[in-house]
């Protein structure tokens, strides 16, 4: 059992959208001086998602929240809150969340609000939205990811721009059957190290070899610490998902913390790392599969700063 669960809210459904426009890796190997060994081997990006030029971060939440309703039976007049997790917003202000409410055209009574997080965002989200419902007897709540860092990657940089895609994801948090249930929580931040993942002059610069030590170092432990939380041990997870930084981080904490291959979940080939959408998607392919019992999930990246829990499967 995942420690004490204090409520019965859980995540009910999620669904997500990936635009359909792409940009090939293997088209750019002599433009950056790289191999397809590199690409298949180490950052595990064949191509990325690119949103239209016409798209800002509220369409795509929109679009998300379309595929939604096609997969449940929402009522949009049942929604008491909704919590945008974006670094990327249409507008410095207004915030997204209240775009995005306008656009769907939720009840005024809905609460909505922005987090500015980036890789870590979809667990810190998860928390910080069940929290505030449960603390305000909320019964359905919506938790939105939409990052599209192509508003500020640049072209040229090989650190950035074959890694990075664009997506959005919505999650539907409820008190009616939900289909898994969040346990602890484990967190932390590395705030001096702010600057190895920045966006500067609206440009987005990252020392990939600082954040991949970052992560190595720090996540491992945190998955140990979030297992303990849980009176949980590492074989009694059916699957790990870790934020889909590169295929390279996430085999090295997979082998640092000796986990079986098969229970870790790598999919970003043909997307790219969607920052705080990049669980949620995962997370849609495997509710509907309904096999993994119990999931821990890690987010990590911007800030520095990280987050983890576990899910388990609602009897």
């Amino acid at each position: 059992m995942v420690g004490k669960i204090l409520t019965m809210l859980g995540i009910k459904a999620i669904a997500s959208y990936i635009p359909e426009t792409r940009i090939s890796n293997y088209d750019r190997t002599a433009k950056f001086a790289i191999t397809e060994d590199f690409i298949n081997e180490k950052i595990g990006v064949r191509s990325i998602a690119v949103k239209a030029p016409s798209e800002d971060s509220s369409d795509l939440c929109v679009k998300a929240f379309q595929a939604l309703l096609d997969k449940t039976k929402l009522d949009k007049n049942s929604i008491d809150a909704m919590i945008v997790v974006t670094q990327n917003p249409d507008f410095n202000i207004p915030q997204t969340s209240a775009i995005v409410h306008g656009k769907l055209d939720l009840p005024e009574t809905c609460a909505s609000f922005d987090v500015s997080l980036g890789c870590s965002g979809y667990v810190y989200g998860l928390n910080v939205l069940s929290s505030f419902m449960k603390e305000n007897g909320f019964k359905t709540g919506l938790l939105f990811t939409s990052d599209p860092y192509s508003k500020i990657i640049n072209p040229d940089d090989k650190n950035t721009s074959l890694l990075f895609g664009d997506a959005a994801a919505v999650t539907l948090i409820s008190d009616c059957a939900p289909k898994y249930l969040p346990g602890k929580f484990t967190y932390g931040t590395i705030g001096k190290d702010y600057e190895d993942l920045i966006c500067k002059d609206g440009k987005l610069f990252m020392n990939g070899r600082s954040v991949f030590n970052f992560a190595a170092k720090t996540i491992p432990p945190d998955v140990t610490k979030c297992l303990a939380l849980n009176c949980l041990t590492v074989k009694e997870i059916d699957l790990f998902v870790f934020h889909q930084g590169s295929l390279h981080i996430v085999n090295t904490i997979a082998k640092r913390l000796e986990l079986d291959p098969s229970k870790v979940v790598f999919d970003a080939w043909d997307y790219g790392n969607t920052v705080s959408s990049s669980i949620p998607i995962l997370l849609e392919k495997e509710i509907s599969r309904n096999k993994a019992g119990k999931i821990l999930i890690s987010g990590f990246g911007v800030g520095l700063s990280w987050a983890s829990t576990v899910l388990q499967k609602a009897d």
